[in-house]
């Protein structure tokens, strides 16, 4: 191999005793859990917003933006369960580009993985501690994921990985929520089959075990549009996609259908203020169709305090280093019609 071992990384059980979670945080992760778990179940009529940043690049602004969630979930929290996005491991389609967090704990210094598995704990554990929300990360490295397992209240498998055999069969390992993507290309049957994988028990090899997972059957679909072979963006939140989906889930036999609508990617062509206007079509076809209505547990947002995106080393606070994200007062804006539509 054409490896150069670096250094051993402590596992995760010294990190979480390093940087452990509180009684009270613990609790209140438990109240969040059941809160999510019961939307997705069906047990509960309330809508789901996994909001936030497409990267979570520094800790300061993060947990800024998290604290101003904080204050409007309070206000909607008759209608809608927010789960802030604290996504800090970055897939890239060429390899190429800024990771996240995990590698770069500063995003103009070099990689350093023993400091970005700290940052992001840390991270976690601020915004739970400091905000009461656990968030929901992209499980894109399966056996990093036990470095948060404590932390995290939904996790989703990105379009680049859900056909991945590793993310599957950790994902039934899993008891939170995961939100398994369309893949890039759109076909709907290897999301459809990623779920149907996450929802068995397997016995597989994870972080040096054997382990046996009970299967979970929280897991399910997330809608994000997808690319022609062109390279052109397509959107699939349409009322037809939707009702082709609960064609799918019907005929598939799966616990708990659900659909979380990612309203960015290629489903918004990258355009991100396009977001309000998908959220209001998705609410509309909601009231068309019952089918629909019960189907679709919540929406995907990419936002952050600051409009649009900058490249890394840009000096704007707050705003957004990978893809472009609504700004805060269009967020907020959003969040309340959402509420009201619902």
């Amino acid at each position: 191999m054409n490896l150069e071992f670096k250094r051993e990384l402590p596992n995760a059980r010294v990190v979480k005793e390093m940087y452990p979670l509180s009684d009270k945080g613990a609790e209140q992760k438990a109240a969040n859990d059941k809160a999510i778990q019961s939307v997705i179940l069906g047990q509960s009529d309330k809508f789901i917003l996994v909001i936030g940043p497409c990267s979570a690049d520094r800790e300061d602004s993060v947990l800024e933006y998290i604290g101003r969630l904080r204050t409007v979930q309070d206000k909607v929290a008759d209608k809608i369960v927010i789960i802030p996005r604290i996504y800090t491991n970055k897939p890239r389609t060429t390899g190429m580009g800024y990771k996240g967090m995990l590698h770069q704990p500063d995003p103009e210094a070099a990689p350093d993985m023993l400091k970005g598995i700290i940052a992001i704990r840390r991270l976690h554990l601020k915004a739970l501690e400091d905000t009461g929300f656990s968030c929901a990360d992209e499980m894109l490295y399966p056996e990093n994921h036990s470095f948060l397992s404590d932390v995290l209240s939904y996790v989703a498998v990105g379009a680049r990985s859900v056909e991945n055999q590793t993310h599957r069969l950790t994902a039934s390992g899993l008891d939170i929520p995961a939100g398994m993507k369309n893949p890039t290309g759109g076909m709907l049957s290897v999301m459809m089959n990623a779920i149907t994988a996450a929802q068995q028990s397997h016995t597989f090899v994870y972080a040096g075990w054997e382990v046996k997972s009970k299967g979970n059957p929280l897991a399910h679909a997330i809608l994000r549009g997808y690319s022609h072979k062109s390279g052109r963006n397509a959107p699939n939140y349409h009322y037809e996609d939707l009702k082709f989906v609960h064609e799918l889930y019907t005929e598939s036999g799966l616990k708990n259908p659900a659909v979380i609508v990612d309203t960015n990617h290629s489903n918004s062509d990258k355009k991100f203020d396009e977001q309000p206007r998908i959220a209001k079509e998705i609410l509309h076809s909601m009231r068309l169709s019952e089918d629909i209505r019960g189907m679709v547990k919540g929406l995907m947002i990419e936002s952050y305090l600051v409009d649009g995106a900058q490249s890394p080393g840009g000096n704007c606070y707050g705003q957004s280093i990978t893809d472009p994200c609504l700004g805060w007062e269009k967020t907020e804006q959003m969040i309340y019609d959402i509420a009201e539509l619902l």
